[in-house]
């Protein structure tokens, strides 16, 4: 990549604009950068002259930003992280002999994937491994994964998946919530769940809908109840006792193990996506992303079993 050298930002230069922007003062950035308030004012100024606009305006005391600075703060923060995340990825990885960079849904990610990621790093010495976790598809020419976890489709921009695992959905909740629900059969049913506080994921705000179409079911109440954003955030509330939820079995393997929640009607769901590991096609070849692949096929086959 042949990069223009007079358009590379000066990152003393982006920090002394974030600096002043954020204090609304050149004199209290100077203090955080240990500068003086005119070598902050002279590095915006160079910033200015080189973006070809005034990003503050001077009144009093104060610098304001203006429209042009309003517009170029979030750009240049965005700037200033990437460039500290690569600094300290770089200070990571510098003893070791490979790094493998993988993007993960976030709660697969914190509840099955991290458990489990000792077992390829004691398979793997020297690896290194940087796990960010990524809500929805990304550009991979953005982003400097090797690979990808992705529930949805197997499809993404110049990239190949491969299927990892379908998805159960089954309802569960708190021993103090079912000991306090009223149950006039005597045990849960669909029918009476329809009844109870459900819990629901802002992201899939049709599951309940869907699970009580297959129990056959007419819920008045499917999309009523408490919204959160994230199933870790679902997990969490159903084992406060806040309400029903549904959630992926393989999130909760523990807390249906040690009885922390339990499962309140045996009728799973299993939703129409699944999950996939995702590869661009920039890196198909790269062993150690292949390896970590079929790692994770081999966890999911030995977790079904």
């Amino acid at each position: 990549m042949n990069l223009a050298r007079r358009y590379l930002p000066d990152l003393g230069a982006l920090q002394a604009f974030e600096c002043a922007a954020r204090h609304g003062s050149f004199t209290r950035a100077a203090q955080e950068l240990s500068l003086t308030q005119s070598a902050v004012s002279r590095q915006v100024k160079d910033l200015e002259q080189h973006l070809g606009t005034l990003l503050f305006e001077r009144v009093r005391q104060r610098v304001i930003l203006s429209d042009d600075g309003k517009r170029f703060l979030p750009e240049a923060r965005k700037l200033l992280q990437q460039s500290e995340t690569t600094m300290l990825r770089a200070m990571a990885s510098a003893d070791a002999r490979q790094t493998l960079s993988v993007a993960t849904l976030p709660t697969f990610g914190s509840r099955w994937l991290s458990p489990r990621l000792s077992h390829f790093v004691a398979g793997h010495p020297g690896v290194v491994l940087n796990i960010g976790s990524r809500s929805a598809p990304f550009d991979f020419e953005d982003e400097d994964f090797d690979l990808a976890i992705h529930y949805g489709q197997p499809v993404w921009a110049r990239a190949n998946s491969i299927y990892l695992c379908s998805e159960t959905i089954i309802p569960v909740a708190s021993r103090t919530l079912l000991d306090s629900s009223p149950r006039p059969e005597g045990t849960m049913t669909a029918a009476a769940l329809a009844e109870q506080p459900l819990l629901q994921l802002a992201t899939r705000p049709k599951l309940w809908s869907q699970w009580f179409a297959m129990a056959d079911v007419e819920a008045r109440t499917a999309f009523r109840g408490h919204r959160l954003d994230q199933f870790s955030m679902i997990i969490e509330a159903a084992i406060a006792g806040m309400g029903y939820a549904l959630v992926p079995r393989y999130l909760i393997e523990t807390e249906l193990r040690t009885g922390a929640l339990e499962v309140v009607v045996d009728l799973p769901l299993q939703t129409e996506n699944s999950y996939y590991v995702v590869t661009p096609e920039a890196k198909q070849t790269l062993p150690l992303a292949q390896q970590f692949t079929d790692w994770l096929l081999g966890q999911v086959s030995s977790s079904a079993n």
